[in-house]
């Protein structure tokens, strides 16, 4: 209906935009009672997204006429920006952003260095930079929700964590049980999306890959390679910070920082 009264490109993507944003307005609005707080947030998030991506979509055309290593440096810059938000979903974890900026470098940074080598992932700006982002908003969102699992685990086992304390167990010991509650947990959004290729959802890269004229067979696996590697980003990345936040969840004299 819209290309209807929008005939150019750049018209019709921002009248679409903007019918998107007013759909998710009104669903938040009308579930406000669930969530009071992501009301307030929805907007300027959007407005920041839209942004983001416009700019991102201008750099990207930029880069295509220059040498295709810098495609590098925007997979750092975007490791920066993902450790940023992590940080604010986990803001009562004291050093939250070092925390995630070397547990996303560690994670993503390192499956995708592999992929790279192996070739899996060619080192060119229209490969390595929008399956780079891919894995790496996953990791995010994954770390952020073993992070705020974890949280929510410890400030409601306080009694439990300090009781095995005093009995004489080590920190990592009293936190295990609340570590593997939330690394599970965190992980299964990443499960279920390899589990359901093919019979719920059909990703976006296959689509496109089939679209500019590859085998529909060899888009099919490539879009399994794309998942599979979301999924080890994001494992290694949250094993990663489950041992680097033990260290921050206690004090040198081993007493439980983190309270409700």
């Amino acid at each position: 209906m819209l290309n209807y009264f929008f005939h150019s490109r750049l018209t019709l993507g921002l009248a679409q935009s903007v019918l998107t944003a007013l759909v998710a307005l009104l669903v938040m609005l009308l579930a406000r009672r669930r969530a009071p707080g992501i009301l307030h947030d929805l907007p300027v998030a959007m407005l920041r997204g839209v942004i983001q991506i416009v700019a991102v979509g201008a750099v990207l055309a930029i880069m295509l006429r220059g040498p295709q290593w810098t495609s590098v440096f925007v997979l750092i810059a975007m490791m920066l920006a993902a450790a940023s938000i992590v940080r604010k979903r986990a803001s009562r974890i004291p050093r939250g952003f070092q925390l995630a900026l070397f547990s996303i470098c560690a994670g993503a940074g390192a499956v995708l260095a592999i992929m790279v080598f192996f070739g899996v992932i060619p080192l060119t700006v229209t490969m390595l930079v929008p399956v780079g982002s891919m894995v790496i908003a996953n990791t995010m969102n994954t770390q952020s929700l073993f992070l705020d699992r974890l949280r929510g685990e410890v400030t409601s086992h306080v009694g439990e964590i300090e009781s095995a304390l005093a009995l004489g167990a080590a920190p990592d010991a009293a936190l295990l049980p609340y570590l593997r509650t939330a690394f599970r947990a965190c992980l299964i959004p990443s499960v279920d999306n390899v589990r359901s290729l093919g019979i719920v959802w059909i990703p976006g890269i296959m689509a496109g890959m089939v679209l500019s004229g590859e085998p529909p067979i060899y888009a099919a696996f490539y879009q399994f390679v794309v998942l599979t590697t979301i999924f080890s980003a994001s494992a290694l990345t949250c094993f990663v910070s489950s041992h680097l936040v033990t260290q921050r969840l206690f004090s040198p004299q081993e007493q439980l920082l983190l309270r409700a």
